[in-house]
């Protein structure tokens, strides 16, 4: 199954309490932290919420 790399490249210090429980979920916590997460509906739609505090690449697989 494909995967992507999730970075928190915004803080969410003025983002509403909704988009803090997304990041929170995503398994994102500080400025610059990543996690390689499935590349499924869900994730995309929790991408989708906050899609201007992260940034989404796909990664290789070997």
């Amino acid at each position: 199954m494909p995967q992507i790399k999730i970075t928190l490249v915004r803080s969410t210090i003025c983002a509403t309490p909704k988009h803090r429980k997304v990041v929170e979920a995503l398994g994102l916590g500080k400025l610059n932290s990543f996690v390689v997460q499935q590349d499924n509906a869900a994730m995309r739609g929790m991408i989708h919420k906050v899609r201007h505090l992260v940034r989404v690449e796909p990664v290789e697989e070997k």
